[in-house]
């Protein structure tokens, strides 16, 4: 008995918050987790000073972070030294695992590690300070999965106390929290598994426990070795089952006035709580129950039997003689003393031979509650809340080893002193009595036996434990320190015609699942059936779930082990595709012109931009530093914006390859907020005379409207568009949105070749200059790079990159092909019709929406939908405006007797001709025929009045067919709330609908939502990061909502009661916008205003629809959302050319998180998750999760389609974990071109031949490529391409360097510049072998180059003409390209070396091809620029 109490004591369990422990039951998770060691300088010296003898352990509790509540029982490792080593990193080493099993699979609940040092202070006294604790995330953010983490793993630790996470400041997630301080250099290695293991033992171990492997647990056998861990490998001590008959129990005085006083204590208890009285007869004993279990000190090992007693004078009236006289001589003489009996045998299969095992005996009353206050019976639909139960007395008996039978009298225990089941227990007697009489009036006798047979002499049923032999289970018994008073066990079989089957406790508490109610009810199963399903056996509740089922998955799991050991072990692999560096593709310079370049500029006549006023708009330096004050532009009279992009010039690289192509015509392609996408003219290329060269060398080419015959026109220089913004224009609302497109947005600007159709770069310009500010103009001129962006294969690779199954990476070359000239001006203008509150968001931006304005009918005609009349003047409108079928009924039969022209009997046409008719008779007067007209005027009215007739019968009969459609219309107009949220691209907009029950009754709301991007937030910590964002201060409920796999949550609404409920709506689809008004064609004129696009792309308005059904199917209120769809902010635009109908793979590399804009801000060397969606489903986009300080990859693998399609979509990119708000948005287009795959030697020519297929049309046609130097075509100019016929294009190429790369060709027709054929060349290209080489020093600098010769020998015997190409054609030239040389015969070639401006060194390639183009020999000259 000491050991059973001691371990009781020793072992006593926080339980878990309310709220948690409400959340529906899950299997629980067995843990082993060893705490390594620990690692820095966490005891301070002056720690070491004042103390001795100092030691550290650690000390480990859990942690419920949604209710900041500790729970469980804190476990403590041995005390290790904490002696300091000098020049030695400090070390602790604790090596010591921990154990526990917790169905609470919940990310928030985690595991708190302090570390706690001790020493003995100078009077002796020993003294505790803790250094610093540790958050162990036991579960990863995905439910249901705890972390796979097999290796080692390091817990950072924290400044203080865990007592901080108490703090109302400390929200999750806490390590991200500000006032949490980390420790440097201090951290913990320790190693979290699942140990299933565990589970055959979760009997013997209550739940969230943590016990070590060194701790003896009663029912488990030691380990093999003296100091070895019982729980790594658990082992069962052998069970014996005991045999309990002839079950007393004898409560003083006597049990009439033990039950009389019980009674009346519990309705004093009751009027002092409620402050009314009752009557003695409104509560009665139901019945009395006894729960028997075995219970080893931690915890009772099964679920506690549950029988019910009756009084003994109660079964002596139904019993024979031999048992009246029985129960007479085992109870006492005295008259009124009668017992509580157990008319059957208890059976205990879980006992142990062990001394802290022990046999509990709880004995329980169930009362009758009063249902309300004013004492009147309940019904029979609210039986669930009549029964209440208290335990008034138990008693424990720990059996010697060495008994087999016998006969035990045990005291009956109550009051305040701590029991199994750790709840309160009824008063004990008063302590002035005798100890004889408090025995003898509370006392529980019985006989035990080992034995089946033994001491078994009356005819009772046997009554069977909740299984019948115990089994190890991996299904985990329900804690044990929850009271068993609401727990449905197995009721006593009664054999008695007075006892029910089951006890009327159990018939008042509502059953949790049917299998439950099943085991409940008498059966003719055999005890010892080995087809009891698992639950029953196991006394579980499985909350609907076929228990025999899951037994069988958990056998077949063990069987296909083996298979899935078998299984290849993936190993971790990252693509060798070299990352694309954001931010490359196309970057915004900035830079501020050179007074030399707006000297020429400003001479070049270009068109000023004026005001409204007519004066010069304000200039903005682009360097200059935006104060964006969004007050201001709300407050600014002049609404309208008048956005002007004017296109001057552009610029060539001075160092570009003279040889190089350079476009004749260029145009460019953008997209200006929502207007459409815009494709301007072609615009000429004007070179200036040399006066147009700029200090830095580039020249300057002005951008000319080109005419029909591809002369300039006449006029000024330079393309100008201009776009109106006027509150005209904007949506409510809109006006906010559009300034801050203006002050975040970057314009990507893409500059095309006129003539080949092939993409010269990309250029990108920040906006936020055109912030007017209150001014009435400004304008910006940039100086903008244009970028061109190569993918080329590297030329030498590794042979572990190369190896099979890997890819070659990519290499990604940018190349600043010139500079675009641009102003950018914004005139602001006077709005001619003032849109009222334009500018400010609408009240629908608000985060709450309340149903209780459409808690009330407004009435009124079923015509009008729910419009509100604020006057009692109707004002007539036309039937067709009013209801359309209706007046299609109305005009039918007219329009088919019409004999005018089609759509005459519409309602217009008959409004037309009653004027004409009165206009006739007018006339008819005026010229006097009276008399004529008379009479027709009769016939007129009377057809007139037919006709009217006619119609009101029309009407009549339409309006019975709609008028119940129309009431039940309007009616649901009373619990209608409509709202408008404006969206964009990959936001998530969040807001919380208050659903009140307008019912006095309570409802089980099913919510339903119509559209997949309305969704309902389900998860708290989700919810509470939304609320924290917006700012919302609303309450938030933990498990609100009751899901039900793919159908619709459920919500339990109280009467009257008003709940939140969190909805997100989030798009990642972008649809075709519409388009508003005519055609909108670029003008062009002579004038300053090239062009106007009068056309704007309204974003499409999407709509959602939310229904919340009460309990009968009947909706009580109904959610109707507008869904206003907003531009987004492209960040980055990336544009890649890949053969049609492959997979194009490649990987974009993000810049550092503290450069991106709307990053969280973190503490050093933390960095955020990465999430990444796309806007295209079949588009497969991810990320990994790399390293601390590693850079971030997003890889993308994008199916091509045919030539010469083009795939556009966004990819964005998140640092949350709830995707609430992008830091990135990208715009991917991908063309799909016509590959052809070429190998070849670098300076020798290929030829091959593609095939030209004609139109349906002549057409005049030209063959462009990206890289002249390199590859030829034949037909070299235009050539006419027969209609539906076939043509060959020869094409040769003679690549100047080796490795892989593309070079694209366009077939393009000259007369209507449009693209007839496109192809993607692939080159593999080797490098030749070098036969001799050369080198030579050269000045750099303006020189004049040099003039050098070298010789070679023709090898053959007869003469041979030989032809010389270079890799650096700019660099070298031959002083003849093609000569002859006689057999075995020299000659001399002629180099003549153009001079470089900077210096350094250049190996430059000679080709030597014979009469074929092949290459004979190769020199390579290695060329110093000094």
């Amino acid at each position: 008995m000491n050991d059973w109490l001691r371990i009781l004591d020793q072992n006593v369990l926080v339980p878990p918050h309310p709220q948690r422990a409400r959340q529906p039951l899950k299997e629980s998770k067995a843990f082993q987790c060893v705490l390594k060691c620990l690692d820095g300088p966490l005891i301070k010296q002056g720690v070491l000073e004042v103390l001795s003898e100092v030691g550290c352990h650690l000390r480990v509790s859990l942690f419920d972070v949604t209710y900041r509540h500790f729970f469980g029982r804190t476990w403590k490792t041995a005390v290790r030294p904490a002696e300091q080593l000098p020049r030695q990193p400090s070390r602790i080493v604790f090596d010591e695992p921990v154990y526990f099993h917790t169905s609470l699979n919940h990310p928030n609940v985690v595991a708190v590690v302090e570390v706690v040092t001790e020493g003995r202070k100078r009077d002796g006294s020993l003294q505790a300070l803790s250094c610093g604790f540790g958050i162990l995330r036991i579960f990863g953010n995905k439910l249901e999965s705890p972390t796979s983490a097999s290796q080692d793993k390091r817990l950072r630790l924290y400044h203080g106390t865990p007592r901080a996470l108490l703090h109302p400041r400390l929200q999750d997630p806490v390590e991200e929290n500000r006032h949490m301080t980390l420790l440097e250099s201090c951290s913990l290695q320790y190693v979290l598994r699942p140990h299933p293991l565990l589970e055959p033992v979760f009997h013997l171990l209550p739940e969230n426990l943590l016990v070590s492997g060194l701790q003896h647990i009663p029912g488990l056998l030691p380990a093999h070795r003296e100091k070895g861990d019982a729980l790594r490998k658990p082992r069962l001590q052998k069970s014996v089952t005991w045999y309990l008959d002839d079950l007393f129990f004898t409560l003083y005085p006597s049990l009439e006035k033990f039950e009389e006083e019980l009674l009346e204590l519990l309705i004093s208890d009751h009027f002092r709580e409620g402050g009314i009285p009752l009557d003695g007869s409104a509560l009665e004993i139901l019945e009395r129950r006894l729960c028997v279990g075995v219970h080893n000190g931690l915890g009772f090992v099964q679920r506690p039997q549950v029988v019910v007693l009756v009084p003994e004078m109660d079964v002596a009236l139904t019993r024979s003689a031999s048992f009246s006289r029985k129960v007479g001589s085992s109870s006492k003489a005295s008259s009124g003393n009668q017992a509580l009996v157990l008319r059957s045998r208890l059976r205990l299969p879980e006992m142990a031979r062990h001394p802290a095992f022990a046999i509990v005996f709880q004995l329980e009353y169930v009362f009758n509650s009063p249902s309300g206050v004013d004492g009147k019976a309940a019904s029979v639909t609210s039986l669930s809340s009549m029964a209440c139960m208290h335990m008034v007395r138990w008693a424990v008996w720990n059996p010697l080893l060495e008994t087999g039978s016998g006969k035990v009298i045990l005291p009956l225990q109550g009051g305040i002193r701590p029991n199994p089941s750790h709840c309160l227990v009824y008063k004990l007697p008063p302590a002035s009595m005798s100890s004889e009489e408090q025995v003898e009036s509370g006392t529980v006798q019985f006989q035990y036996s080992l034995s089946p047979e033994g001491h078994l002499d009356t005819a009772t049923g046997l009554i069977h434990s909740p299984e019948a032999e115990r089994q190890p289970s991996r299904r985990p018994p329900t804690c044990p320190a929850s009271p068993p008073a609401p727990q449905q066990g197995l009721a006593a079989l009664q054999d008695s015609p007075v006892g029910p089957g089951l006890s009327l406790s159990q018939l008042a508490a509502p059953p949790r699942s049917p299998i439950q109610c099943c085991s409940a009810t008498p059966s003719s199963r055999q005890p010892d059936s080995s087809e009891r399903p698992l639950a029953q056996e196991q006394g579980l509740p499985l909350e609907g779930r076929i228990s025999h089922l899951e037994a069988q998955l958990n056998q077949a799991s063990l069987v296909l082990g083996a298979s899935v050991a078998d299984q290849l072990r993936e190993l971790p692999f990252t693509p060798v595709h070299v990352p694309i560096v954001m931010g490359a593709q196309a970057r915004s310079s900035g830079s501020k012109l050179s007074r030399a370049s707006m000297v020429l500029l400003q001479a070049s006549g270009f068109p000023e931009i004026l005001d409204a006023n007519k004066q010069p708009a304000e200039a903005v330096n682009p360097t200059d530093p935006i104060k964006f004050n969004p007050q201001k532009e709300e407050s600014d009279c002049l609404q309208s914006n008048e956005i002007v992009l004017q296109f001057l010039a552009f610029s060539r690289v001075s160092q570009d390859c003279q040889g190089a192509p350079w476009p004749k015509t260029v145009y460019f392609t953008f997209q200006f907020y929502r207007f459409p996408p815009v494709t301007t003219p072609r615009l000429q290329l004007v070179g200036l005379d040399e006066t147009g060269r700029t200090c830095s060398g580039s020249l300057l080419h002005l951008l000319v409207l080109t005419g029909k015959d591809d002369s300039s026109e006449a006029g000024p220089p330079g393309f100008q568009l201009k776009y109106l913004v006027e509150p005209g224009f904007l949506k409510p609302g809109e006006q906010r949105w559009f300034t801050h497109y203006l002050a975040a947005q970057t314009l990507q600007i893409d500059v095309w070749d006129g003539d080949s159709l092939l993409l010269v770069g990309s250029a990108a310009v920040q906006m936020k200059q055109l912030l007017r500010q209150g001014r009435p103009a400004v304008q910006v001129l940039h100086e903008l790079e244009v970028v061109a962006t190569e993918y080329e294969q590297d030329v030498v690779v590794s042979a572990d990159v190369t190896r099979f199954g890997c890819v070659k990476p990519i290499g990604v070359y940018t190349v600043v092909k010139g500079w675009l000239h641009l102003t950018l001006a914004n005139v602001g203008h006077v709005c001619e019709q003032r849109v009222r509150n334009s500018s400010s968001l609408p009240p629908s931006r608000s985060r709450v929406i309340s149903n209780d304005g459409a808690s009330h009918f407004e009435g009124g005609s079923l015509l009008t939908r729910g419009g509100l009349r604020l006057k009692n003047v109707v004002q007539a409108q036309k039937l067709a405006d009013v209801d359309r079928e209706l007046a299609a009924m109305l005009f039918t039969h007219t329009q088919h007797r019409s004999k005018g022209p089609q759509g005459a009997g519409h309602e217009g046409d008959a409004v037309r001709r009653r004027k004409l008719e009165r206009m006739r008779s007018v006339r008819l007067q005026e010229s006097g025929g009276e008399l004529s007209y008379r009479g027709a005027s009769m016939l007129a009215q009377q057809s007139i009045r037919a006709q009217h007739a006619r119609d009101l019968q029309v009407i009549a009969a339409y309006r019975e067919r709609t008028k119940v459609e129309s009431i039940t219309s309007a009616l649901s107009l009373a619990i209608t709330t409509k709202h408008t949220i404006h969206v964009t691209l990959g936001t998530a907009e969040f807001f919380e609908f208050a659903l009140r029950n307008p019912h006095n009754v309570q409802h089980t709301v099913t919510i339903e939502v119509d559209n997949p991007e309305l969704s309902i937030i389900q998860d708290s910590r989700e919810w509470r990061y939304f609320k924290d964002t917006a700012k919302l201060h609303t309450p938030v409920e933990e498990d609100m909502f009751h899901l039900r796999g793919s159908l619709a949550p459920q919500i339990f609404l109280r009467p009257r009661e008003t709940a939140h409920i969190p909805f997100r709506y989030q798009t990642f689809s972008v649809g075709q916008p519409a388009l508003v008004q005519a055609s909108a064609e670029l003008r062009s004129e002579k004038g300053t205003d090239a062009g106007w696009p009068q056309k704007s792309s309204a974003m499409p308005t999407k709509h959602a629809k939310v229904v919340f059904r009460g309990s009968g199917g009947k909706p009580i209120a109904v959610l109707c959302l507008t869904v206003e769809t907003q531009p987004h902010v492209v960040d980055q635009v990336f544009r890649f050319y890949h053969p049609e109908l492959t997979f194009l793979k490649k990987a974009i590399r993000l810049p550092p998180w503290h450069t991106l804009r709307g990053a969280p801000v973190g503490s050093p060397g933390e960095e955020p998750p990465v999430h990444v969606r796309c806007s295209d489903p079949n588009v497969i986009c991810e990320t990994q999760n790399v390293g601390l300080g590693e850079p971030r990859d997003v890889f993308l693998k994008v199916a091509s389609g045919p030539s010469p399609e083009s795939k556009d979509f966004f990819v964005t990119v998140y640092a949350d974990n709830w995707l609430a708000t992008p830091v990135q948005i990208w715009q991917v287009h991908l063309h799909s071109l016509q590959r052809v795959d070429v190998s070849c030697v670098t300076g020798q020519q290929t030829r091959l031949s593609l095939v030209l297929r004609g139109t349906q049309s002549v057409r005049r046609v030209q063959a462009f490529t990206s890289h002249p130097q390199e590859l030829k075509t034949d037909p070299k100019g235009v050539f006419v391409l027969p209609p539906r016929g076939v043509q060959d294009l020869h094409v040769a190429v003679r690549p100047h360097r080796a490795g892989s790369r593309f070079i694209h060709l366009n077939l393009v027709d000259v007369d209507y510049h449009q693209l007839v054929a496109s192809w993607l060349v692939c080159l593999s290209c080797r490098p030749p072998l070098i036969s001799k080489a050369f080198e030579i020093t050269l000045a750099a600098g303006e020189g004049k180059g040099a003039n050098k010769r070298i010789t070679y020998t023709n090898p053959y015997p007869s003469q041979r003409t030989y032809h010389l190409h270079s890799d650096h054609p700019d660099l070298l030239q031959f002083r003849e390209d093609c000569f002859q040389v006689g057999g075995g015969e020299t000659y001399t070639i002629g180099l003549r070396f153009a001079p470089r401006q900077s210096a350094g060194e250049e190996e430059i390639l000679i080709y030597i091809n014979d009469h074929e183009d092949k290459n004979e020999e190769a020199f390579c000259v290695k060329v110093t620029y000094q």
